[in-house]
């Protein structure tokens, strides 16, 4: 009985991470996508950056299982958006998973801003977060910022300020992780 029930929870677990990246993709509305049950990051799942709710909670929401934070602050050209400094840096939520992708993968910050990266990890795989100077970030360089060993449903973060000519990016070196297109782009206005 309790070896079903263990396998019964495995596959809830894979079902779980699959629907979540299913949601993203088949919805609009948030940063982060819509739930796969309801519009607005609301429905079972409640994952989303619009404090929506649901059986499972999620980013930026709450739920039978909790959550892992609140939604991203607004960016350039959103309303109520305000300038990240290093005494207070505009925090941007990442996910990192399922699979080998980021959402979003393309991140837009004001020029001179500090943004805080919050990376969570979905799905069963360890990922990174490095952010810096294109080159640098596609290179791998040592020294380059980074949140390293991010598991299945845990948060780390980074700080970095944009204060360069750029162009800037973000990736996940994690072996075959960068090879299999876990990067990202990141747009500086102003």
């Amino acid at each position: 009985m309790s070896a079903r029930l263990g396998i019964a929870g495995a596959v809830l677990a894979v079902a779980g991470a699959v629907m979540i990246g299913a949601g993203s993709l088949v919805g609009g509305g948030t940063e982060f996508g819509v739930s796969m049950m309801g519009a607005g990051a609301t429905g079972m799942m409640g994952v989303g950056g619009a404090g929506g709710s649901g059986m499972m909670g999620g980013v930026g929401s709450t739920g039978m299982m909790g959550g892992f934070g609140t939604q991203s602050a607004p960016g350039p050209g959103e309303s109520g958006f305000v300038v990240g400094t290093a005494a207070a840096p505009r925090v941007v939520r990442v996910i990192a998973g399922p699979g080998y992708a980021f959402s979003p993968s393309t991140i837009t910050v004001a020029k001179g801003e500090t943004v805080t990266f919050a990376v969570t990890s979905m799905g069963g795989l360890t990922h990174e977060f490095m952010v810096g100077p294109a080159d640098a970030v596609a290179a791998d360089q040592a020294g380059t910022p980074e949140a390293a060993d991010i598991g299945m449903m845990q948060t780390k973060s980074v700080t970095y300020t944009f204060d360069g000519s750029g162009p800037y990016a973000f990736a996940c070196h994690a072996p075959g992780h960068y090879e299999a297109g876990m990067r990202g782009a990141i747009a500086v206005v102003g």
